[in-house]
């Protein structure tokens, strides 16, 4: 018998464990597209998907209807001279490597249309880093996007209407839900824009640890299994570094200072080593997977090449005028950037090392001072955020903050204090350092 295809039988039946057909998924999606599916049946299939989970089949058909909600861009009419690259991260705190990695890749010949989303639960957004910059168009349309991205060779932005609009809408309810560590929903998610986008290649960054969706190693391989697997079921390339996330990977977390954090590493005014191995890892995966380099050792030093000799920077200074910023923002990052009236160090009370960091802690006190949601409709404040965060094995004490709050009151200030005093561990002696690059899967 051939279930009614209303919203709440799909619910329903996913709520008792049923595996959905290709015909079931598209009626949901379309119908979230169209707005005949309510924002809180998403959220039912979404938190029935949550616990009961997905084949392969379905998490691939899920992914074919969100792509298939909009366009799907076709970069061959623009005659590139390179291949089409993207990179995705499933998300962590102190991520800004986009920012710094798209426009490395696309001073080597890439070409990077990057779509990339808002804040995701304690994690950050890419699309809000960008949003801190005073006119940043990050919706330009279509016509403008391809246009930057084949001028410069990169361009970063988040999802038009045009490109995937089931997708952002239930990301938007994923967000606040509580639905957010869902494989299934994850691989959709990522891939469905990845897809949209037009790639000829992915590199994922897939995050393990405290601050991460996946905090354990398997589960994390388990996404990384997932996403390679349906995305060459869809004849997309991909390659997935496991990447680690018991620490902030910079040591900035917030929208402004991110940004001004990649700026500075872009123009070589502070390069902190962690932030920099992910970049490299990625970008000369990224340059293998396009077939600019012939080896991985090859592809590091044109990374690591395009960041020295500041080609790095300025196809970032050149993508942000194109898409409406400050042209001077390299020059005068301090000047364009919104900056905080408040900012009080965190010290701890004795002195010692950072032995451990719950960093999806540190993740939810930059949330709580205005810099993520936990509402869709919620305005961020770009201002706000931590700096200066210590890292794991780092001396510190009451002439040594674990870092500087950046908060619109005093008040906000020493609540994000208080969080990040109770996210640090500190002991007599540093653990052994942890690689910040775990592993590779994939193609």
């Amino acid at each position: 018998m051939i279930p009614p295809m209303i919203p709440q039988e799909i619910i329903r039946r996913k709520r008792d464990g049923a595996a959905l057909d290709e015909r079931e998924i598209d009626f949901f999606i379309k119908g979230l597209t169209a707005g005949s599916v309510t924002e809180g049946q998403a959220a039912a299939l979404a938190m029935a998907i949550f616990f009961r989970g997905m084949t392969r089949a379905e998490c691939a058909a899920l992914t074919r209807a969100m792509t298939g909600s909009g366009k799907v861009l076709d970069w061959r009419s623009a005659h590139l001279p390179g291949p089409v690259l993207d990179k995705h991260s499933t998300g962590g705190v102190g991520d800004n490597v986009s920012l710094i990695l798209a426009p490395a890749v696309a001073a080597c010949g890439g070409f990077t249309p990057m779509i990339s989303g808002r804040g995701l639960g304690h994690t950050g957004g890419t699309l809000d880093k960008l949003e801190a910059i005073p006119g940043y168009d990050a919706t330009p349309g279509e016509t403008a996007f391809m246009r930057v991205v084949k001028a410069v060779g990169c361009a970063i932005i988040g999802q038009t209407e045009a490109l995937a609009p089931a997708d952002r809408r239930l990301y938007a309810i994923r967000d606040v839900t509580a639905t957010v560590e869902s494989i299934p929903l994850i691989t959709a998610s990522i891939l469905s824009k990845k897809l949209a986008a037009g790639l000829q290649g992915l590199v994922m960054d897939v995050k393990t640890g405290s601050g991460a969706f996946m905090t354990a190693l398997e589960d994390a391989r388990a996404l990384a299994s997932s996403l390679a697997e349906v995305a060459a079921a869809a004849g997309l390339p991909t390659v997935s570094l496991i990447t680690d996330m018991n620490e902030p990977l910079a040591s900035a977390a917030g929208n402004a200072v991110e940004t001004l954090h990649a700026i500075e590493h872009l123009t070589g005014a502070r390069r902190e080593p962690r932030v920099q191995e992910v970049v490299v890892a990625l970008g000369a995966q990224m340059l293998l997977l396009g077939g600019l380099v012939a080896g991985l050792d090859e592809g590091r030093r044109r990374i690591e090449g395009a960041l020295d000799s500041g080609a790095a920077a300025e196809r970032f200074a050149r993508m942000v005028a194109a898409l409406g910023g400050p042209a001077d923002l390299l020059e005068r990052p301090r000047h364009h950037l919104p900056q905080s009236p408040v900012t009080l160090a965190v010290t701890p009370q004795r002195a010692g090392q950072v032995r451990a960091i719950d960093t999806r802690a540190v993740g939810l006190a930059v949330v709580a001072l205005g810099g993520g949601r936990t509402r869709p409709q919620d305005a961020i404040d770009p201002a706000v955020g931590l700096t200066r965060l210590a890292g794991i094995g780092a001396p510190v004490g009451p002439s040594q903050p674990l870092a500087l709050a950046h908060a619109r009151t005093e008040a906000a200030a020493r609540e994000a204090a208080r969080q990040v005093l109770e996210a640090y561990e500190i002991g007599e002696t540093a653990p052994e350092q942890r690689p910040v690059v775990i592993e590779r899967l994939g193609a």
